[in-house]
């Protein structure tokens, strides 16, 4: 189990990576945004096996509790910018797939 200090460490690295997530994603830097995500990820794995059950003391608590509001704060804007990106990929792939069916479809019958 890792005591009040270490849990609020992890915490903060969360908090800096996902500024980091946020950065990224406003210079349109997937490659570095999906890097820093899958290492966010270890982070929050290493505190659902690690945060103890019992509370927190008040300051910690708070601490706590002013880093998840940036964390959620930078996700929420981080979604804001890859959804419409994410929904215009979408879009292409889906047009890509279809004009490759079309072109199969058409160009077979055009041969025969």
């Amino acid at each position: 189990m890792m005591n009040s200090e270490e849990i609020i460490s992890v915490y903060e690295s969360v908090a800096n990576i996902t500024e980091q997530m946020l950065t990224a994603a406003r210079s349109s830097d997937w490659e570095r945004l999906a890097a820093l995500e899958s290492n966010c990820a270890s982070h929050v794995r290493t505190l659902e096996k690690s945060e103890p059950r019992s509370a927190l003391s008040g300051e910690m608590r708070e601490r706590k509790f002013n880093i998840i509001q940036k964390i959620l704060a930078d996700d929420r804007e981080i979604r804001n910018i890859t959804e419409p990106w994410m929904a215009q990929l979408s879009s292409l792939m889906n047009n890509t797939s279809t004009e490759r069916k079309l072109s199969m479809t058409y160009g077979r019958n055009q041969a025969g």
